[in-house]
């Protein structure tokens, strides 16, 4: 919640107090259900949360019954700042971060929510398709499509190089690189669940395989190819 539809078809932002307990009240009729299990604000960023609506409407649809757990969409490239002052203050049960293996930004924010008790769910696991195993150098995206200027062929190609490395672990785990992305993030016992895109039903029953579980030192590889490698060039996807 916190994105809104204008009547002239334009998207906007809104966590105001009187639009968060609106919005909840429409999507309880339209599941017909007497509560949503986790309610999550869309990507809201410091000035949201020192304004305080959002907040107050979401302990009060909580205080009702109408919601049991709400949590915060952090921002892809800057995670922290919204996670830490939500953990400092004891507010909210949990994140929605992206992790993958291209894009680690949010594991620190991630190793700290699961001290303190919140939950988390990973987003982008395959970052924008990267990880699939489906782009070769030669890959291009049509111009309405995001990753046309997210991916340009220098920094797919840049891109591609690095995650070389990742690749031998496909055959030690017995599984693709799709099987392999989806498995660094669940072997991170902080995370709750990850929610990866679909366009079809093959990929949606492939995403449900059973994840292979990666070993500590692998998944200390796996940081230090971010470290080292990975994170410039995610810098450059923004």
């Amino acid at each position: 919640v916190g994105h809104r539809l204008t009547e002239q078809q334009e998207i906007r932002q809104d966590y105001s107090k009187a639009y968060i307990l609106q919005a909840c009240e429409a999507s309880l009729r339209r599941l017909r259900r007497d509560s949503i299990d986790l309610y999550q604000l869309h990507a809201a960023r410091m000035p949201d949360l020192e304004n305080g609506e959002c907040l107050e409407a979401l302990e009060l649809l909580k205080q009702q019954g109408k919601i049991r757990y709400w949590g915060l969409s952090l921002n892809t490239f800057e995670p922290a700042p919204e996670a830490d002052w939500l953990m400092e203050r004891g507010l909210g049960h949990g994140f929605q971060v992206v992790l993958n293996v291209a894009n680690q930004r949010g594991l620190p924010v991630i190793r700290r929510a699961g001290k303190n008790g919140f939950g988390i769910i990973a987003r982008m696991p395959l970052q924008f398709g990267l990880l699939t195993g489906k782009f070769d150098k030669s890959t291009r995206f049509p111009d309405n499509d995001h990753r046309a200027f997210r991916l340009p062929p220098d920094l797919l190609a840049d891109a591609l190089d690095a995650l070389e490395a990742a690749w031998p672990l496909c055959e030690k785990y017995g599984t693709d690189k799709t099987g392999l992305a989806m498995g660094f993030i669940l072997s991170h016992p902080e995370v709750s669940t990850v929610i990866p895109g679909i366009k079809t039903m093959a990929q949606a029953v492939e995403n449900t395989r059973a994840p292979v579980t990666l070993s500590p030192e692998d998944l200390d590889a796996f940081w230090r190819l971010y470290e080292t490698r990975l994170e410039e060039l995610v810098k450059r996807m923004r």
